[in-house]
């Protein structure tokens, strides 16, 4: 005869026949060593930032045609004896900027100009070493989290592009009665290092939180927020595009004067050239102007951005926001100090780093409008 039960009581299986709990695919899937490779990448965006101050030092300096050559390998040997130095020097006698801007020129002070080129060749070298062999020692340990294998190569690829990119830049200005190298091939050149340096950016940031974490916040994100954050950072993009043919062509050195441009809004004879599209990328005063302009709407819409982040109730993304607009006001100030003082060397590099500041905390509110940060309902409050 059965026994009564209680209606309380469990019903009992056999120990096979229960299902060990599992875990959600995201929790399943291999984290490698995600705190190592953050590392990783920080040394590398610190190598990139530095490699753009050195390429705006070497184009300050003029110094970017003092190679002819382009030698991937072995032209990581610099010239070591007399008769190298002479070979050098003899090659950079035969192209148009030494012809038009350096005749009579003295190897010593050839020597000076090659070193600033060298060395940021060079940098491009070790960047593409360090990339090289952290991507190859964390592949052949297995310590690449999953999913992660395709966007870690993609820095790389960007970079060999890159240095195939600087080669045609810099051939640019070895022939046809060319001071300097051509100012849009300097645009693309500038620009595929930002996008890298935003590549960069956006792993550290999502690898210094765990894919659970992130999916988590995502389903609080302010997709208007990040909309904006999104044309914010295409925006400042462009700007950056405007600058890199602002110091291709000199044009900070030209139209000293603000916030007039040789006592007129417009600079005189904006048109001059032909055809009509030279003007947009050779023409000192429309260049600049383009600049100019570019700079107070992105300063405006850099204030609406922020305005409409006051609202959001995450307090880390209203910080975020406020200090991109922060810092877009100190970048257009440093913007104006650098035409005012004709482009000294010192404030040059200063806006250009302000560019990098400027386009980092963009991406960083960008990301915090995607994936909100937790935080107390006192904080929301």
């Amino acid at each position: 005869m059965s026994q009564k039960r209680s209606i309380f009581e469990e019903v009992a299986t056999p120990d096979a026949a229960r299902a060990a709990p599992t875990t959600g695919v995201i929790d399943g899937a291999k984290r490698g060593a995600r705190g190592a490779i953050r590392a990783w990448l920080v040394l590398l965006f610190a190598l990139v930032v530095l490699m753009i101050a050195v390429g705006g030092l070497t184009r300050l300096t003029d110094s970017g045609l003092s190679i002819t050559e382009w030698r991937p390998v072995t032209g990581a040997i610099p010239p070591l004896s007399a008769e190298d130095w002479e070979n050098a020097f003899a090659k950079y006698r035969e192209i148009p900027e030494y012809e038009l801007q350096n005749k009579g020129m003295s190897l010593d002070e050839f020597k000076v100009i090659y070193w600033w080129e060298w060395g940021h060749r060079q940098l491009g070298r070790i960047i593409g070493l360090v990339w090289a062999a952290g991507f190859l020692f964390f592949l052949a340990t297995r310590k690449v989290p999953t999913g992660w294998t395709g966007r870690l190569l993609l820095p790389g690829l960007l970079g060999g592009i890159q240095g195939a990119i600087g080669w045609w830049m810099v051939s640019s200005g070895l022939t046809g009665g060319m001071l300097d190298v051509a100012s849009y091939r300097l645009a693309t050149h500038l620009g595929l290092a930002f996008v890298i340096l935003g590549v960069l950016v956006w792993y550290i940031f999502l690898l210094g939180r765990r894919d659970a974490d992130l999916m988590q916040a995502r389903r609080d994100r302010d997709a208007k927020l990040f909309s904006m954050g999104t044309g914010l950072m295409y925006f400042a993009f462009v700007q950056i595009l405007l600058g890199a043919l602002v110091a291709g062509i000199d044009a900070g050195r030209s139209f000293n004067d603000w916030p007039l441009m040789a006592g007129e809004w417009l600079p005189p004879f904006p048109f001059d050239l032909t055809p009509v599209w030279r003007n947009f990328f050779e023409d000192a005063g429309l260049v600049q102007f383009m600049h100019r302009i570019a700079g107070y709407l992105l300063l405006v819409f850099g204030g609406v951005v922020w305005l409409r982040a006051r609202k959001s109730g995450n307090a880390a993304t209203r910080a975020a926001f406020a200090a991109v607009f922060a810092m877009m006001v100190l970048q257009m100030v440093l913007g104006i100090s650098t035409v005012l003082y004709m482009a000294p060397w010192p404030l040059a590099i200063l806006h250009q780093f302000g560019a990098v500041a400027l386009f980092t905390l963009i991406l960083w509110a960008r990301f915090l409008s995607q994936y909100p940060k937790a935080q107390s309902v006192r904080a929301t409050a």
